[in-house]
């Protein structure tokens, strides 16, 4: 399969690969010794921070408390 980079540095994933994927809408990209690898970032991961926030008692609420006492000097 092939995929063309265009003008503004945009490729299209080839439909058999798309389909492959189908609850994926971002993919992280980086540059292994000079080929470009994808992979997909699944939503799943979000919820699965979320949920170990949640048994672990921290809540929304806590965040800006702690940000201000990293932040002391």
């Amino acid at each position: 399969m092939l995929a063309k980079k265009t003008r503004k540095n945009q490729i299209t994933l080839p439909k058999a690969i798309a389909q492959k994927f189908p609850e994926v809408d971002y993919f992280e990209i980086r540059e292994e010794a000079g080929v470009i690898i994808l992979a997909p970032l699944k939503p799943s991961r979000a919820e699965e921070a979320r949920a170990k926030l949640a048994r672990l008692g921290i809540a929304e609420t806590d965040v800006e408390p702690a940000v201000a006492w990293v932040r002391k000097p």
